[in-house]
């Protein structure tokens, strides 16, 4: 495995159970029958019922099995062998029908030979692989003629900025066209500040890069949606709407984006 991905597979599998035991991944709720996917990907993938869906960097599995829930067929791929292992506990605890695959994503084409209807990624997924153009390829490989491809992540824009606690304003610490490998030392995790992360290694990728390299695949761009609302407090300024989505007083940036792209 490439170095670069084994010191970010390290730091993952000791962030799942960071994530499992964290009030925001709302494990207890998913276990007791809440859908945890976000407002945008329900509105924008639709109807799940019947179709086949493979969710790429799935973690542990909460959003995979929660289109379960909404009747897809799903498998999820990820590379922590610790979060495979969890979504396999959780998926046999609760009888919701899923099949998870441990692989980079990069290899995942030589465990999984099929293609899929739908073919799905979001939020926190992008910044962890040091090839985009290889991962517009395998995700394109993986869509049946006739299916489609869909992300739904981060603006490069808020990896600009520091959002450390305090952070009381956008503070662009990098350029939008940083392309360099970031190195960050051991630190608190996102979810669970008490909680210290190995070191990892993240990459910024801005918009044009992203579209261009799924338009290479072959794969029509049927839209490209900005929002201002965020599904958590990025930042910690962040003021939450009656929604119960997150904004940016005055909405100055965009938070998040989506991409849907379908295969002739």
């Amino acid at each position: 495995m490439d170095e670069r991905l084994k010191v970010n597979l390290d730091a993952w599998n000791l962030m799942t159970g960071y994530h499992a035991a964290s009030p925001e991944y709302l494990l207890a709720e998913f276990k007791a029958g809440e859908n945890v996917l976000k407002p945008i990907e329900l509105r924008e993938v639709g109807d799940v019922r019947g179709k086949s869906l493979l969710h790429m960097q799935c973690h542990f599995g909460l959003d995979t099995m929660s289109w379960a829930r909404l009747g897809a067929n799903v498998t999820g791929v990820d590379f922590s062998d610790k979060a495979i292992a969890l979504a396999r506990s959780i998926s046999a605890e609760l009888k919701i029908p899923a099949r998870f695959v441990q692989s980079n994503i990069y290899d995942a084409p030589n465990v999984l030979r099929e293609q899929f209807d739908i073919v799905f990624t979001s939020y926190g997924a992008l910044c962890w692989l040091p090839d985009i153009t290889r991962w517009a390829q395998v995700a394109a490989s993986f869509v049946k003629p006739g299916g489609f491809f869909y992300i739904a992540e981060f603006h490069p824009l808020t990896q600009m900025s520091a959002n450390r606690a305090g952070t009381t304003k956008l503070e662009f610490e990098i350029s939008y066209f940083h392309t360099a490998m970031r190195e960050d030392p051991p630190g608190p995790d996102y979810s669970d500040h008490s909680k210290i992360v190995s070191e990892t290694h993240e990459w910024m990728y801005r918009i044009g890069d992203v579209v261009s390299a799924l338009a290479a695949t072959g794969l029509r761009i049927e839209f490209l949606h900005e929002f201002a609302e965020c599904s958590y407090p990025h930042f910690p300024f962040m003021k939450q709407s009656s929604d119960g989505l997150w904004h940016i007083e005055g909405d100055p940036i965009p938070t998040i984006f989506s991409i849907k792209a379908t295969k002739a």
